[in-house]
């Protein structure tokens, strides 16, 4: 079982989809698909996804779609809203899961260690991160742990850092294999 973030969970949704924007800030919710090496765009990440997906559904592996995600990618999907659910609830390879009482539990462990150890921004990756945005990507990792999940593939750095501090493997689209190429075939001229 795997989970996806907001910014694969777009591109599963529709490849050419423009970062969600936080209302309060007007900033990207999440950004798209880029090299953390490069800081360059990721080549093909769509088709990275896709094949992922083939891949999982094949090894009969379910992709869970936490709440948080899913409220993200809603509030600026427009007309696309009940296309985007068709989607999601249309293939079995997709769960969506509420952020319940096992994951709140989770969520406070890592947020009670996080102060611990120095307060609730610790493990963000920027200083000025707000509470909400860090609230929302432990709530994300914590349904990952509570549904017995083994790897997280978000873009959004701070996900993948609180996926590894949790013991959850971590993917980035660039990770990612690209679909095998077609063979060529030799034409007898």
């Amino acid at each position: 079982m795997v989970v996806f973030d907001t910014s694969i969970l777009l591109l599963v949704l529709d490849a050419k989809a423009r970062a969600p924007q936080d209302p309060a800030t007007g900033q990207p919710v999440a950004r798209a698909p880029q090299d953390p090496a490069t800081g360059q765009p990721v080549a093909r990440a769509a088709e990275r996804i896709e094949y992922l997906i083939e891949t999982l559904a094949a090894d009969k592996q379910q992709i869970v779609i936490p709440t948080p995600v899913l409220s993200e990618v809603l509030v600026h999907a427009g007309t696309a809203m009940n296309a985007y659910l068709d989607a999601l609830n249309g293939q079995s390879v997709f769960r969506i899961v509420p952020f319940d009482q096992k994951a709140a539990i989770e969520a406070a462990l890592a947020l009670r260690d996080a102060i611990s150890r120095g307060g609730h921004r610790v493990d963000a990756s920027k200083p000025d991160a707000t509470r909400t945005k860090i609230k929302f990507d432990r709530q994300i990792v914590a349904i990952a742990k509570a549904e017995g999940a083994h790897s997280v593939y978000a873009d959004d750095e701070d996900v993948h850092q609180y996926a590894k501090l949790s013991g959850l493997q971590a993917y980035r689209t660039v990770d990612l294999d690209l679909p095998p190429e077609e063979p060529q075939t030799k034409l007898d001229l």
